[in-house]
């Protein structure tokens, strides 16, 4: 409800409340807080504690204020999302897909979307120009997971996946022309992982991405969306496809994955999500890094 009535404010005034719940929350939600100081301390061992503490208060900040956009992108007009999120190179997606239009014999495409603060500010503003597949993992509250699939297929023939549905009406959703907005940097758990570095940290990663471009036979777009200073909105950026991806080695191409993220992160730390446990898994022996 209080979600619903924030979408008829000005811009600046919820930036100013998304930034007011993050310092609030970083005091009041003291598991999220050890998580992030942990990822932070593991993935910046060279950064001091303080520089670390100054990252994770402003990764708080920017996280809510995603949260708060969610007003804007669950509610407000078609017209107010395409002034809030600037899009950048939706020519390389237009190009790799093959037709406009979505048609059934265009090329599939996977857009890379690592999780930043900005991945469901980028996917509400991409599907108002473009039908894409995407999954979701089932939420413990059942009102909140079905605020975010109204939320996600309000623009466009959206088409979510749950996970629990597995793989294959993603490839065929993409088989007919929908890019699979694919979300790539969660541990859950040892299932079908590999231990591939992320910031010199061995990380439960699945190497689903090269598996499905295999699979598919289809091109891979970099897709990451940043939130910009004040209230300047967010800017999606769509790379060129990678070449030479993927290669068969499947470890070689989760490395390729990681190391691109990676990259991302460099340019906006505070804004990757550092909330969730990446390092939860550990390799045969080695000690969790978490409070359970």
């Amino acid at each position: 409800m209080l979600l619903w009535i924030a979408h008829f404010l000005p811009y600046r005034a919820l930036v100013v409340i998304g930034n007011i719940v993050g310092v609030l929350a970083f005091w009041f939600i003291p598991e999220r807080r050890h998580v992030t100081r942990v990822n932070l301390e593991k993935c910046f061992p060279a950064m001091n504690g303080d520089e670390r503490e100054a990252l994770a208060k402003a990764h708080f900040r920017a996280f809510c204020r995603s949260f708060v956009d969610r007003a804007l992108l669950w509610w407000a007009p078609r017209a107010r999302i395409e002034r809030l999120v600037r899009v950048e190179g939706l020519e390389h997606l237009r190009a790799a897909m093959g037709k406009p239009g979505g048609k059934p014999d265009c090329t599939p495409v996977i857009l890379l979307a690592p999780h930043f603060a900005g991945l469901d500010a980028g996917f509400t503003r991409l599907s108002c120009d473009v039908d894409m597949v995407s999954m979701y993992a089932n939420q413990k509250n059942a009102r909140f997971g079905e605020l975010l699939k109204r939320g996600r297929t309000r623009f466009g023939d959206q088409r979510l996946v749950s996970r629990q549905e597995g793989i294959r009406s993603t490839l065929s959703a993409m088989r007919a022309g929908r890019p699979f907005y694919y979300l790539p940097d969660q541990d859950y758990g040892p299932r079908d992982t590999i231990f591939v570095p992320f910031f010199g940290v061995p990380a439960a990663t699945l190497p689903g991405l090269s598996r499905i471009a295999q699979v598919a036979v289809a091109r891979v777009l970099p897709c990451v969306t940043r939130m910009l200073p004040g209230a300047a909105g967010y800017v999606l950026r769509i790379d060129a496809p990678w070449d030479n991806f993927p290669t068969g080695d499947l470890a070689a191409d989760t490395r390729r994955m990681n190391e691109y993220i990676e990259r991302r992160v460099l340019e906006m730390p505070e804004q990757y999500l550092w909330m969730h446990k990446r390092f939860k898994t550990r390799p045969a022996g080695e000690a969790r890094f978490y409070r359970d």
